[in-house]
């Protein structure tokens, strides 16, 4: 799996993890944000990689799998807090 630059990901992870958080209108921080962004894109590509036998390498697929991981984890932590506020 090619990977994007280290400050690449933060950008991009924070860009996922902000987009992800309109989309579920879930307030978040940029910190969370970025941080979310970028391991929702690690644990899709983890299990694509795993169950699918592959993974998706162009620019704007990863992107969408960071947001769908975001999303993911926003929606596990929204269900452990019990508040839109993550």
């Amino acid at each position: 799996m090619d990977g994007f630059g280290f400050f690449s990901s933060i950008i991009f992870g924070g860009l996922a993890g902000w987009i992800a958080s309109i989309i579920l209108r879930i307030r978040t921080n940029i910190f969370l944000n970025i941080i979310l962004g970028i391991l929702g894109a690690v644990v899709v590509n983890f299990v694509l990689e795993r169950f699918a036998g592959g993974t998706f390498v162009g620019f704007w697929q990863q992107i969408v799998i960071a947001i769908i991981g975001a999303g993911i984890l926003m929606l596990i932590l929204r269900a452990i807090t019990g508040s839109n506020r993550v």
